[in-house]
């Protein structure tokens, strides 16, 4: 018997984590996640062999952003997620709030700028298109917090409380473009906040941290309305298997505890990010400060201490 019409059986056994992280690979995010792991191999290996560095670290976390796609959309977890609510929601949180933070901490962007060759004199390559993009209106307006908040908080709203949940688990693309939108929405709004790639939108340190704290309580809020509910709200998940031995409200509580804690966990890693990005920044900004005071001779001291030899003889 099949689910949705995506051909996944109705004879799952109990889930346990052993059983979930069976390899059960989804062709599409399969070759998507191998696809990115490539690319940015290579741009790695291009940088290198020119003698550029590039850090191991943003490799290291673009390599765990991905395999943590691959995680919930290339194993059992993914089958499981069909037809358990709390299961669709590991899914929904670990790739639109875990992956996006982590990719981005690989720094995609500023590698492909760096590894893509300058197209000939007059005519527009890969390099001179991203740029172009990144340069855009569009880019400014879809990076801007007064989108990218409302869009985080109406992929969870708009899409949980709507039929438009249900379309989407009726078919496998359908399925598909759900978890694609989750990962596009994280990447959109955790880049203006953390992102190390150059972006149109960057306010100060402070803004970045009221933005996070403006989108995260209303994860926290889904999850106690799915708590509190005295009958299943989502007609997808309102009837499973009686081969996973579960009850649908019971799963639907669990759900929005999952959704509920999660909203904690990238919040964390965000300020961590955020708090060794300011860091960094104000030791390169007294890096710059200095090598200007050797440049000048710190004529920049001498007129300050000229100013206050000057106040303090008025005060005479």
């Amino acid at each position: 018997m099949d689910h949705s019409g995506h051909g996944m059986t109705l004879d799952l056994p109990p889930f346990t984590l052993g059983r979930g992280l069976v390899y059960s690979p989804d062709p599409f995010f399969l070759v998507a996640c191998l696809l990115a792991l490539g690319l940015y191999g290579w741009g790695v290996l291009r940088l290198r062999r020119r003698g550029d560095a590039w850090p191991v670290s943003r490799t290291v976390f673009f390599a765990v952003g991905v395999l943590s796609v691959a995680c919930v959309m290339c194993t059992k977890l993914n089958d499981y997620g069909m037809v358990m609510f709390s299961v669709h929601m590991v899914q929904h949180m670990v790739i639109s709030m875990v992956s996006p933070i982590m990719l981005l901490l690989g720094a995609p962007i500023t590698l492909a700028l760096r590894a893509l060759p300058v197209a000939a004199r007059g005519s527009k390559g890969p390099r001179e298109v991203l740029l172009m993009l990144l340069h855009s209106r569009y880019m400014r307006i879809v990076t801007h917090p007064a989108f990218t908040i409302p869009l985080f908080i109406a992929s969870l709203y708009a899409l949980y409380f709507t039929p438009l949940f249900d379309f989407l688990m009726g078919s496998k693309p359908g399925h598909i473009a759900m978890m694609v939108h989750f990962l596009a929405v994280g990447l959109v709004f955790f880049w203006p906040i953390m992102g190390v790639d150059p972006g149109p939108h960057r306010p100060g340190y402070v803004m970045r941290m009221l933005e996070l704290f403006a989108g995260m309580p209303f994860h926290a809020f889904f999850g106690i309305a799915l708590m509190m509910a005295t009958e299943p709200m989502i007609k997808a998940y309102e009837n499973p298997p009686a081969s996973l031995g579960i009850d649908a409200l019971a799963d639907q509580t669990a759900a929005g505890g999952i959704a509920w804690a999660f909203s904690e966990i990238p919040s964390v890693l965000v300020l961590i990010a955020l708090v060794f990005q300011w860091y960094r920044s104000d030791q390169r900004q007294a890096k710059r400060r200095d090598r200007a005071a050797d440049r000048d001779g710190d004529k920049e001291l001498e007129a300050y201490n000229a100013y206050l030899a000057s106040l303090q003889a008025r005060g005479r």
